[in-house]
């Protein structure tokens, strides 16, 4: 045997490293189930190595594989009857397809609305009586809302170029309610009622026509036939928060949940109560509140973040648990362990920390890990994506692999975050991407003069928004930053507009207030292809090929420039859309990630397995 032999041979005996063991471990989602058929559940695994949907019968403990895809499958639910799987099938990621559906027990899969033509979905509610209700969105037709009866063809009651979609559809069948912004602000949606024939039951718009910027979203209709109740979630106070909505009379009824942060609600099974997250400095809760005297009580689960719950007819709550250094567990206030997937556990990480900076829009929250020993360390900013998301105290595997490899993690809820208030959310709007980094920047002055930081070894990166203010960072801040890598990033702004799908249109039109040409210079000042020339880091770029979120013609052009200066840069390009659903894929990319920036930083590369080299020029 040659040593060449003995050394691979050496390598596949040596155990997984912990920061792929995080991606390997089996994981389940929330489990969906049948409201008239509770023991019916639906859920997410990536049991296989690929995310796909699963059926579970409670009542027997058998579960089955429903779906079996090269790139994966996580969009499904149950009928009311949990007789039938509807599960939304693209192409290789591209978010453009068809429903099909499948037996619960299992068979042959079927196009769910053989009449209607593959789109975008916007939104599904299935009725009791076999009623579909179908939200599609296409370049050419803007959102469509098709009603489709039981055996019969489907039937279009709504049409409006702006973004839409369905929301729900009551108890009886008789109401359907649609999010809408035909007002132009696809950030604050108004909600209207309509029977099956489209005709209008009842409207709500807090914008007012969108002259102001408070947002609207359901929550879901009360669950009992004729009760024209609907559970939203309002901005009026400043935050998300719900109330009820009576579609019959039109009045409301506030809440009034004293809890600071954001707060969401759905109805308990029986209509007695809801069931309330609350989050809050990037951490959640539950309450239980009841509707008949007011009463709000909490339901206990362990500090860190949960990221679903759902309350079970018998009154228990199923909740999905995770802290950064723990990962997640599928709980019930039972005290039982909901599924508990077989295999290696994924390993711990390390806590999270609290840091509030002082920025040019007010404090700044920052999540921070730090690896062990002592500093100043180099340090990964790892931006999230959205915007309209945050950051929070729950696992993940990709920043626990920095940590690993000695990097402290800082993740910033920049302005443009949620979870903090609906005027921090709606900041960026105008100069998008430029006041995040002005956030961004404040903590990373911290983390440098705190001695977090290594000031000549700062790594700037992120996935999708995040990805677009990483691009966008290296050429406004050219100076501050080791390296970069974005994952399916904006790159382009012009070109990513054109080439997106229409409901990213609409944001975008919101965001910078108009199209390209009506704002050109809002689109150039907020554009990473108008810096790119300043850039002076090495770059890294991920993109998939079939992304309608982040399209690759965008992600091209900039790619072009950086190589007609020949600026250090490596490419990685996959057959998926944004994002992989794949565990292996995204083991690869983490590994060529971790690989860049161990090799540009001068560390010691201490990789084995995936991970091999993208196209570079350097």
């Amino acid at each position: 045997m040659t040593d060449a032999q003995d050394a691979q041979d050496a390598q596949h005996t040596k155990p997984m490293p912990d920061w792929e063991a995080r991606f390997r471990a089996p994981r389940v989602g929330l489990p969906e189930w049948a409201d008239d058929a509770p023991d019916r559940s639906l859920f997410v695994s990536n049991a296989t190595g690929t995310f796909e949907l699963y059926a579970w019968d409670r009542s027997s403990g058998e579960q089955r594989q429903v779906t079996d895809r090269p790139n994966g499958t996580t969009d499904g639910t149950l009928t009311p009857d949990g007789a039938w799987i509807w599960w939304f099938a693209d192409t290789d990621g591209d978010e453009f397809g068809v429903w099909m559906r499948q037996p619960f027990g299992g068979g042959a899969d079927a196009p769910a609305v053989p009449g209607l033509a593959p789109a975008y979905p916007a939104g599904l509610a299935l009725g009791r009586d076999g009623t579909a209700v179908v939200g599609r969105s296409t370049d050419e037709e803007g959102t469509t809302v098709h009603v489709v009866p039981p055996g019969g063809e489907p039937v279009e009651i709504y049409r409006h170029r702006e973004s839409a979609g369905v929301a729900d559809l009551s108890h009886d069948g008789h109401l359907i309610v649609i999010e809408h912004t035909e007002h132009g602000d696809a950030m604050h949606s108004a909600l209207r009622v309509v029977r099956p024939d489209g005709t209008t039951v009842a409207e709500l718009d807090d914008s007012e026509g969108g002259t102001k910027e408070l947002g609207l979203a359901v929550l879901g209709f009360a669950p009992a036939a004729g009760d024209a109740r609907l559970l939203v979630a309002h901005q009026r106070r400043g935050r998300w928060e719900p109330m009820v909505w009576d579609t019959a009379t039109g009045a409301t009824h506030d809440l009034g949940l004293d809890l600071p942060g954001d707060v969401g609600a759905e109805w308990y099974p029986d209509g007695s109560g809801l069931l309330v997250v609350h989050s809050h400095h990037a951490r959640s809760e539950l309450w239980r509140h009841d509707l008949a005297d007011g009463r709000t009580t909490r339901v206990e689960t362990p500090p860190g973040t949960v990221s679903g719950a759902t309350a079970r007819p018998d009154g228990s709550v199923e909740y999905m648990w995770s802290s950064a250094a723990q990962p997640p567990a599928l709980r019930s206030t039972t005290g039982a362990v909901v599924l508990d997937p077989p295999g290696r556990k994924a390993p711990g990480s390390a806590p999270v920390e609290d840091v509030w900076v002082e920025g040019p829009g007010g404090r700044v929250h920052a999540l921070v890990q730090r690896p062990a020993g002592p500093g100043p360390f180099p340090t990964v900013f790892d931006i999230h994506g959205g915007p309209t998301w945050h950051d929070s105290d729950a696992f993940a595997a990709q920043p626990a692999a920095w940590l690993d490899h000695g990097f402290a993690v800082v993740r910033v809820n920049y302005r443009g975050s949620t979870g903090y208030g609906r005027a921090w959310t709606d900041a960026l709007k105008h100069r998008v991407g430029l006041i995040e980094l002005e956030d961004i920047a404040a903590v990373r002055r911290w983390a440098v003069e705190s001695g977090l930081a290594d000031a000549d070894r700062l790594v700037l990166t992120g996935g999708s928004w995040g990805g677009y203010l990483t691009l966008l960072g290296l050429g406004t801040q050219p100076e501050a930053w080791a390296l970069g890598l974005a994952a399916v990033p904006v790159a382009d702004y012009v070109t990513a507009y054109h080439d997106e799908m229409e409901a990213l249109k609409a944001l975008d039109r919101t965001l910078l207030g108009g199209t390209p040409e009506e704002v050109p210079e809002r689109y150039a000042a907020s554009s990473p292809l108008t810096y790119v020339d300043a850039v002076r880091a090495p770059v890294y770029i991920s993109a998939g090929v079939n992304d309608p979120r982040c399209p690759i013609r965008q992600v091209e052009n900039y790619i072009d420039r950086l190589s007609a200066r020949d600026h250090p840069h490596e490419v990685y390009r996959y057959d998926a859309g944004h994002g992989s659903l794949v565990v292996e894929e995204r083991i690869k990319q983490v590994g060529l990630e971790l690989r860049f920036a161990l090799r540009h930083l001068g560390m010691p590369d201490a990789l084995r397995g995936p991970g091999g080299s993208g196209e570079s020029r350097e």
